[in-house]
């Protein structure tokens, strides 16, 4: 009986280890088969959306208040995250949702809130990524951590939709597999083709998978 009971816990330490390593790990679920509701700190749906004014990797500024009127898709970016990477090396989850949704007045920008040093940060980094994966959208650069922690996002890619009212109508995960394959169910595109139809987004929260961002300590 100790043997089994210590093999149970070595195998739930080296899974706690995996996670942290940034592998792919699998959030709860909630009764609605969806992610538990996120928890962050930061905006909350239904408020309004923290403005900022960032540069992106060609030293250019991008404004959010200049967006007013405007559907706008924010997501957190880490090009060495391994769930950032399944979105863009065979499924182009976020290339395709800017192509989409490109005349229908919505926005799509990413941004990067790690910490100058960190995994995937600085300009050259971000700038290589944007031309390899075809990014046809800015990569915001937020190294202060300032605007990551308005919005409380605490994983790359967490997703923000904010509304053409600006306020948050929806936050969470892109979509429903934590994994390595893409979900079925992706929540930016469902919130995206509500709001455009003019109905209320029936996810408005799930829980963000990824990696964690890495804030400036």
């Amino acid at each position: 009986m100790k043997k089994t009971l210590m093999t149970v816990l070595a195998a739930g330490v080296l899974a706690v280890g995996i996670a942290t390593a940034g592998g792919f790990g699998q959030p709860a679920k909630g009764k609605d088969g969806t992610k538990e509701a996120a928890k962050a700190s930061g905006v909350k749906v239904g408020e309004d959306a923290p403005l900022f004014t960032l540069k992106d990797t060609d030293g250019k500024e991008h404004s959010l208040a200049s967006l007013k009127g405007k559907v706008v898709v924010l997501f957190w970016f880490n090009a060495d995250c391994p769930f950032v990477v399944k979105h863009f090396k065979d499924t182009k989850t976020f290339n395709n949702i800017a192509a989409n949704y490109k005349d229908k007045n919505v926005v799509v920008m990413a941004i990067n809130s790690n910490a100058p040093g960190t995994q995937g940060s600085g300009q050259k980094r971000n700038a290589d990524a944007k031309k390899e994966w075809s990014m046809d959208y800015p990569i915001l650069l937020d190294e202060s951590g300032e605007t990551g922690k308005a919005y409380g996002a605490r994983n790359t890619p967490a997703c923000y939709v904010i509304g053409a009212d600006g306020k948050v109508a929806y936050m969470g995960a892109i979509d429903d597999n934590p994994g390595e394959k893409v979900g079925e169910t992706n929540y930016v595109t469902k919130a995206l083709d509500e709001i455009l139809a003019g109905k209320k987004v029936t996810t408005a929260e799930t829980k963000a998978y990824g990696c964690s961002v890495k804030y400036k300590k």
